[in-house]
């Protein structure tokens, strides 16, 4: 699992972007004054609610996702952790598993995993978007043609919700086009 990490906006500019501890050590030493701070989740889009004067613990106790995850290399193959599950199925569902090589689980298994990767495109897509409006919906909802460009989000048109959000201030423009496409506008 990798870490998460965070983006930071005070009056409409990026002020930090990092980890949990280093967000907290940049937005501490920035020095913002009684100013609102915005802090984004980066692979969500969400808003969290974050004291940015509190301490890491404190911090890590509401959001314990955020916590550092030290990457451990291990020899050999990782333990599964599988556990038993209830599947609910019709009798012929039963029959036809019991005719599949390797058994019920192994086919279920690979039926799964098939769907995935056939979902995959669509899936990447839909969650591009809801984090980019997540994003939208919290900061820039006064912009201009704020609608316009939820519209051409959604019907993934990069270049009308490009050309949308041309008139946004460029720490958020660029932030709402990496979430919402993967990329990051050239030329400001």
């Amino acid at each position: 699992m990798t870490n998460i990490t965070l983006t930071a906006f005070s009056q409409q500019r990026q002020i930090a972007h990092g980890i949990l501890s280093e967000l907290l050590q940049q937005i501490q030493s920035a020095n913002i004054q009684h100013e609102s701070v915005f802090i984004f989740n980066d692979r969500s889009g969400k808003r969290l609610d974050i004291h940015v004067q509190g301490d890491i613990g404190t911090t890590l106790a509401v959001y314990p996702e955020l916590a550092e995850t030290p990457v451990v290399k291990t020899r050999g193959r990782p333990k599964l952790g599988v556990s038993a599950k209830e599947v609910t199925l019709l009798p012929r569902h039963w029959e036809w598993l019991a005719t599949q090589p390797g058994g019920a689980s192994a086919t279920l298994r690979r039926l799964i995993d098939q769907a995935r990767k056939s979902g995959e495109v669509a899936d990447n897509k839909r969650q591009r978007h809801d984090r980019a409006y997540h994003f939208m919906y919290e900061i820039a909802g006064d912009l201009p043609d704020y609608e316009a460009s939820l519209r051409a989000l959604f019907a993934d048109d990069e270049a009308a919700f490009t050309a949308c959000i041309g008139n946004w201030p460029q720490d958020i423009r660029q932030y709402a086009l990496r979430l919402a496409f993967g990329k990051e506008q050239q030329g400001d």
